[in-house]
């Protein structure tokens, strides 16, 4: 397990360091499960004339990504609150994704995407007044079934999430609906006569 521990408006010294490696290590003992990289980004805010920590938590493994976030006055209790989201997090995914994996058939053909890539950084942010388009991020796609990617966009904590659909290789949009419950973006390929 690889866990890199950054600092954003402030610095973090070695007992803060040592705190959160601990607290991430109680925090992913419910799953272990190689190769997996922990980002932790310790943040100083000042909200309202006070001083407020934010501590995210991203954790990527084997093509999944789980993400927290909390914030309190105090910085060792926004580690808390944030790990203890994350280990929640973790036997979520451990109950509903790898469980459910182990008994289902798997998927032998891997399925190709053959895409032109931008060449541009995975995040590229552009200045304008008018309302063009201000940024580009480059994601990686990953192969999920319908199940698979609801779960990955609410451990993401995201309102939409892209992915290519196992079933028939193609791009799809899961989003959450102001209304309540969630809807899929399905594309449908036109076709040219000529």
């Amino acid at each position: 397990m690889n866990i890199v521990v950054t600092g954003r408006r402030m610095n973090v010294s070695d007992e803060l360091r040592d705190f959160v490696e601990s607290q991430i290590d109680n925090a992913t003992k419910v799953f272990k499960i190689d190769p997996m990289t922990i980002e932790v980004v310790l943040r100083r805010d000042v909200r309202s004339n006070r001083v407020v920590f934010a501590c995210e938590i991203t954790l990527r493994t084997k093509g999944h990504i789980i993400r927290t976030e909390a914030s309190d006055e105090d910085v060792k209790t926004a580690v808390d609150i944030a790990t203890a989201k994350l280990e929640r997090q973790l036997r979520k995914f451990k109950t509903k994704v790898i469980d459910k994996r182990q008994n289902a058939p798997r998927l032998t053909d891997a399925i190709e995407l053959v895409r032109p890539v931008p060449d541009y950084d995975d995040e590229t942010v552009y200045e304008s007044d008018d309302g063009e388009l201000v940024r580009i991020k480059e994601i990686e796609l990953s192969v999920l079934n319908t199940d698979e990617a609801l779960l990955q966009m609410d451990m993401l904590g995201h309102d939409f999430f892209v992915y290519v659909a196992a079933e028939d290789g193609t791009t799809r949009v899961m989003y959450r609906r102001n209304e309540g419950g969630y809807g899929l973006i399905c594309p449908r390929l036109e076709s040219v006569e000529g």
